[in-house]
C-alpha cells in the first residue's frame, strides 16, 4: 500500500489477520458472529446469528463457565477481558484454541451484559507449563468449586419454585453441562414434572402421573434413594429395556438421576441428560450430587415459603369481608396491606355491617401483634362485632360488649400467673354508624386514631372523637358516642395506625403526609385509596421516610367512606370545586373540655384565612359563645361552622345553638369583673352578629368577612346585628349576659 492511499476496510484487515468478530446480548441470549468468527467456531464460513445453546456447544464446558465470570471481573473492573477457549467438534474433541479480547458492557435496567469482542486462533498451551494452568484453561478442581459456590448462592436466592427451576437450568457445570434437566415430585404413589429445561412442550407427556413402581430411573431413585448413573443408551436400555422407548427418541448420550432428599426424606429426583458421552468420575459424580443437595433445600424453602403465602393469603382473605351492596347516595373504599411480621398476616381487620334500623355501620380495628394468634383473635373479635352489631345496639353498647368479649378471651383465660404474658392482647377499634339518608355519623372510639373529613373544597380536618380504652383491657369500660354530619361532597377517612406511621413516621409527620394526599388527590374513592397505599407502601415512600427509620413496619387498613356530591370525586368530574367548608359538633354540659377540641377545629377549618388576626378574634368570639352556654345554662352547646366564597372574599359564619330560651343582653362590668364582657367583644371584633331565637332555645352567631382583614377588627363603626336583631333582656353567659 502506497503513501495517501485510503486505509482498508476494518473487515479486510481482520479477515487478513484471520482474527474474527462476534457479539453477545445476554437479554436476547444471541451471538452474532462474522464469517472469520464462525469459521473458527467450526461453522460455515458465512456471517450468522446463533444461541447461546449453540455457541456453548463449540465451546469447551470448563471455558464456558469460566469466561462468565471473565465478563462479570471486566465490567467490575472498567478494563478489557480476555479468555483462551477451547472449539469442540460435535464429538466433543478438541479442533483448535482461540484466544478472545472483548469489551462488555452491564445494562442495569434490563439487567443483562452486552460484549463485543474479536477471537482467533492460538497454539495450543503446553501441558504442565505455566500457561496451561492458567485460570481459563486449567484446574478443574478450583473450577468446580467455583461452580459449587456460585450455584449455592444462586438457588439459595430463588424465593419460588419457578426461579429454582430456573437458577437450574442456567448452571453451567465445570467440565460437563447437561443439556436437558427434569426435576420430578411426588404425589401419593405417583411421580409428577414439577418442571423440565432442553424439551418440547409435550414432551413431559408420559412420564406426568407414572406410578412409583413404573420400572424409570427417576422412579427407582424416589423408591430407593440412590442415585443412578447411566453412561451410554446401551446401559440404559439394557437396564430399563421397558421405559427406554419413551427416552431414546430424545437421542441423548448419557443421564443421572439423582435423589432429592431433605432432612432424610426423599422428596423427588433431578434428572441430568447429556448429548455426548460422560463417564460419571467420582469427581463429575461428587458435582452432581452436591448440586442435587443444593436443588432439593431450594426446592423445599421454595414450597415451604409458596404454601405459607398461600395459607396466610387464604386466611387473610377468609378473614377480611367484600364491601355490601351499594348504599344510594354514599360510596366506599377500602384497602388492607399486610407489610408486618415474616408470615404476612396481621390483626389489623375492617368491615362493612348493614343493620337491623336500615343503617350501616363500618368498623376498623387492629388486635396487637402481627402473628397468627393476632389473626386469629382478630378474625373471632371481629364475628362478635357483627354479632352484637345484628342486634341492633347502639355504638357504645356495641364496642361495650366487644370489650368483655376480648377481655374474657385473653386475660380470663389465664389460669395462674405462670401463664405467658406474651398471651395478653387488646385491640383498637373505631366503630361508627352511618344513616346514608341524613349523613350523620354515630362513632365510638376504643383507643384507635380519629377520623378525618376532607370537605368539598379540599380541607381536610382532623375530626376529634370522645374515646374509651382499647378493647379487652377493662371489661367494663365505657365508650362515649360521638356525633358529627357528613355533608354532600363531603370525605370520610379511617384507618389504622400504619397507614400513619409506616415509614418512620410518627402519629405527627405521619398525618402531615396523608393530608397531603387527601387535599391533592382529585380521583374517584377508589383511586383516592391506591393513592394513600402507594404513598406510604409503594417505592415513592422510600424517598419520604420518616424521623424514626428504625420503626417496625405495621399493617395498613384503610376505609373511605363518601357521601356523594359536588366535589367528590364519585361522581361526574367537575371542573371547580364548590367554595363551602363547614364543620359541625356538639359540647355537653358534663364536657367542657370539647371547648379546646372546637377552637382547634375552627383553627383548622381557617388555616388559609388571609388575616391570622381575624383567625385569632373567631376562636375568642367562638370561646365566649360556648363558655356562656356551658356555665349560664344546664343545655349542651351545638356549634356551626362556615365558610363560604372564593380565597380572599370569603365570609365566616359561627353559629352556637342551645336549648335555653335565656336571651344574653349587655351589660357595664365594672373594672375589676372576671364576666360581663362577652358582647362588647362580638361587637368590636365581628362584621355581623346577631340572636336568633328558635322554636327551643336560642342560636348565637357572628360573621367576619376576610376582605375586611385588613381594617383590623369588625364592628368598629358601631353597627349591631345585621339582621337589626338587639340583644334580648335575661339571664346571660360568663362572657355575653
Amino acid at each position: 500500500m502506497r503513501t495517501g492511499e485510503a486505509l482498508p476496510a476494518v473487515g479486510e484487515v481482520l479477515a487478513a489477520l484471520a482474527t474474527g468478530l462476534w457479539h453477545w446480548n445476554t437479554a436476547t441470549g444471541l451471538v452474532t458472529v462474522d464469517a472469520e468468527a464462525a469459521r473458527l467456531l467450526g461453522l460455515p464460513a458465512e456471517q450468522a446469528t446463533l444461541s447461546q445453546a449453540q455457541v456453548r456447544s463449540r465451546l469447551h464446558p470448563v471455558d464456558w463457565n469460566e469466561i462468565s465470570g471473565v465478563i462479570q471481573l471486566a465490567v467490575a473492573e472498567g478494563t478489557l477481558g480476555e479468555a483462551r477457549v477451547r472449539i469442540m467438534d460435535e464429538r466433543g474433541r478438541v479442533i483448535r484454541v482461540g484466544r478472545s479480547r472483548f469489551h462488555a458492557s452491564f445494562d442495569r435496567e434490563k439487567r443483562s451484559y452486552e460484549v463485543t469482542g474479536s477471537l482467533q486462533e492460538v497454539t495450543e498451551p503446553t501441558p504442565g507449563t505455566p500457561a496451561g494452568r492458567t485460570a481459563v484453561t486449567g484446574d478443574w478442581r478450583r473450577s468446580r468449586e467455583a461452580f459449587l459456590l456460585d450455584a449455592g448462592r444462586a438457588l439459595a436466592e430463588a424465593r419460588s419454585t419457578a426461579e429454582v427451576l430456573r437458577v437450574a437450568a442456567g448452571l453451567s457445570m465445570p467440565g460437563f453441562s447437561p443439556d436437558g434437566l427434569a426435576v420430578f415430585g411426588v404425589t401419593g404413589d405417583r411421580l409428577t414434572i414439577i418442571g423440565h429445561h432442553g424439551h418440547q412442550p409435550g414432551d413431559e407427556g408420559p412420564f406426568t402421573h407414572m406410578a412409583l413402581d413404573t420400572d424409570y430411573p427417576a422412579a427407582e431413585v424416589v423408591r430407593t434413594g440412590r442415585a443412578v448413573y447411566l453412561s451410554s443408551p446401551e446401559k440404559y436400555k439394557e437396564r430399563y429395556p421397558v421405559t427406554w422407548p419413551l427416552a431414546a427418541h430424545f437421542n441423548r448420550q448419557s443421564w443421572a438421576f439423582l435423589p432429592l432428599t431433605v432432612a432424610g426424606r426423599t422428596m423427588g429426583a433431578w434428572m441430568a441428560a447429556f448429548t455426548y458421552p460422560v463417564a460419571f468420575t467420582p469427581d463429575e459424580r461428587s458435582v452432581l450430587t452436591t448440586v442435587a443437595r443444593m436443588l432439593a433445600q431450594a426446592l423445599s424453602r421454595a414450597e415451604a415459603a409458596e404454601s405459607a403465602r398461600e395459607l396466610t393469603d387464604g386466611l387473610q382473605r377468609s378473614m377480611l369481608p367484600q364491601l355490601g351492596p351499594e348504599i344510594p347516595g354514599m360510596s366506599v373504599a377500602a384497602r388492607y396491606v399486610p407489610t408486618g411480621g415474616g408470615l404476612q398476616v396481621g390483626g389489623d381487620w375492617y368491615d362493612m355491617i348493614p343493620l337491623p334500623n336500615g343503617r350501616f355501620a363500618l368498623v376498623i380495628g387492629d388486635v396487637q401483634g402481627h402473628d397468627v394468634r393476632a389473626a386469629g383473635l382478630m378474625g373471632q373479635l371481629r364475628i362478635a362485632l357483627r354479632a352484637y352489631a345484628a342486634e341492633g345496639h347502639r355504638p357504645d353498647a356495641v364496642l361495650s360488649r366487644a370489650s368483655r368479649f376480648l377481655h374474657g378471651m385473653t386475660f380470663g383465660s389465664l389460669g395462674s400467673l405462670d401463664e405467658d404474658p406474651s398471651e395478653l392482647r387488646f385491640a383498637t377499634c373505631l366503630y361508627v354508624e352511618v344513616d346514608p339518608t341524613t349523613g350523620l355519623l354515630d362513632i365510638a372510639r376504643a383507643g384507635h386514631p380519629d377520623p378525618a373529613i376532607r370537605m368539598t373544597d379540599g380541607t381536610v380536618i382532623a375530626r376529634p372523637t370522645a374515646g374509651g380504652l382499647p378493647l379487652g383491657i377493662d371489661p367494663d369500660a365505657d365508650y362515649p358516642t360521638t356525633r358529627i354530619t357528613l355533608e354532600p361532597g363531603e370525605t370520610m377517612l379511617i384507618c389504622t395506625d400504619g397507614l400513619i406511621e409506616t415509614g418512620g413516621h410518627d402519629l405527627e409527620t405521619g398525618w402531615k403526609r396523608i393530608r397531603a394526599i387527601l387535599e391533592e388527590h382529585d380521583g374517584d374513592l377508589e383511586a383516592l385509596a391506591d393513592a394513600l397505599v402507594q404513598a406510604v407502601h409503594g417505592p415513592s415512600s422510600h424517598h419520604t421516610t420518616g424521623p424514626l427509620a428504625d420503626r417496625r413496619e405495621d399493617d395498613i387498613a384503610v376505609l373511605l367512606l363518601c357521601r356523594e356530591g359536588d366535589g367528590c370525586g364519585c361522581g361526574a368530574p367537575v371542573a371547580v370545586r364548590p367554595t363551602i367548608r363547614r364543620t359541625m359538633m356538639s359540647v355537653a354540659q358534663a364536657e367542657p373540655e370539647r371547648v379546646a377540641v372546637a377552637r382547634q377545629q375552627l383553627r383548622e377549618l381557617l388555616h388559609d384565612w388571609a388575616s391570622e388576626d381575624q383567625v385569632d378574634s373567631a376562636v375568642l368570639l367562638l370561646s365566649e359563645t360556648l363558655t356562656n352556654v356551658l356555665v349560664h345554662t344546664d343545655a349542651d352547646a351545638l356549634l356551626l361552622a362556615e365558610v363560604r366564597g372564593e380565597a380572599g372574599d370569603r365570609r365566616m359564619r359561627v353559629e352556637v345553638t342551645d336549648t335555653s330560651d335565656d336571651l344574653p343582653h349587655k351589660r357595664s362590668p365594672g373594672e375589676l369583673a372576671s364576666s360581663g364582657r362577652g358582647l362588647m367583644l362580638i361587637e368590636l371584633l365581628a362584621q355581623a352578629w346577631g340572636v336568633d331565637p328558635r322554636g327551643e332555645g336560642k342560636s348565637i352567631w357572628f360573621e367576619l368577612y376576610e376582605s375586611e382583614g385588613a381594617d383590623g377588627a369588625g364592628g368598629a363603626d358601631g353597627s349591631g346585628p345585621a339582621d337589626g336583631s338587639g340583644p334580648a333582656d335575661g339571664s346571660g353567659g360568663s362572657g355575653l349576659a
